[in-house]
Formats: C-alpha cells, sequence, structure tokens
C-alpha cells in the first residue's frame, strides 16, 4: 500500500535563492521562468523574529515557497527596498539636480539643444565605400 505524502511530513528547509542546489534551481526556474515577473503575485514577507531552537533574531525577509514529492523550500528572494530618505531626496528634485552636476548638463545655456558637431555626416560606417 502506497500512502502520499502530505505537507505536514515533508522536510521544510530556509535557503536562499543564490544557494539553491541544481535541481532546485532548475524547479525554481520552471515555476518563475520570467524571474521576478513572475514571482511577485507569490512573494511574502516574514517579519522579523526570534527562531526558537537558536534564540537569535530573525530579520525580515522576503520569500517563495517551493515543493518537491518530499520537501518545501522557503525561498529567501533578495529585494531592493526604497531608502525612505532617498524617496524624499527625489520627491525634492535633490538627486536630479545631483545627476545634472555629474552629467556636466547643469551649466547648459537654455535654448542650445544642438551638439557639438551636428554634421554627422563626416563619421563613415560599416556600410560606408569611402572606407575600402
Amino acid at each position: 500500500m502506497l500512502f502520499a505524502m502530505n505537507s505536514d511530513s515533508k522536510r521544510r528547509h530556509v535557503i536562499s535563492q543564490e544557494n539553491l542546489p541544481a535541481d532546485i534551481a532548475q524547479l525554481f526556474n520552471e515555476k518563475y521562468p520570467k524571474g521576478f515577473n513572475d514571482l511577485l503575485p507569490d512573494l511574502i514577507k516574514y517579519s522579523p523574529g526570534v527562531n526558537p531552537r537558536t534564540g537569535k533574531l530573525i530579520e525580515p525577509f522576503y520569500a517563495v515557497t517551493l515543493e518537491t514529492d518530499t520537501d518545501i523550500y522557503l525561498v529567501k528572494i533578495k529585494v531592493d527596498i526604497d531608502n525612505p530618505e532617498d524617496v524624499e531626496r527625489w520627491l525634492e528634485g535633490e538627486e536630479e539636480a545631483e545627476a545634472e552636476e555629474v552629467a556636466g548638463t547643469a551649466g547648459a545655456p537654455e535654448g542650445d539643444d544642438t551638439l557639438p558637431d551636428d554634421n554627422i555626416s563626416q563619421y563613415g560606417g560599416d556600410d560606408d565605400p569611402s572606407d575600402s
């Protein structure tokens, strides 16, 4: 007599996506072939807490569940969270001003949208017969 394994008898694992064994990584890629866009609806945020076995603090993390015949994997996914200070700077326009300074466009004269040399015909291309 063969019994189906229910989810209570499966071994449970918590592992980072980067550390998945090859066979589990393949299952992960089959379940989420388009990457983050596919897994977004399944992504769950786990709140901080204390590990009951070790007593260590668990930092908050995001994860998806991946199930095999014998195991259940809680796969941690790296998610970049917006820094509230960066968002505030962006809302105030400070970030754009810094980007313009880096790009060298902050001091450009108003209305001067032409390139320094707008005669592109002088530059050859791969199909230009004069290069032969």
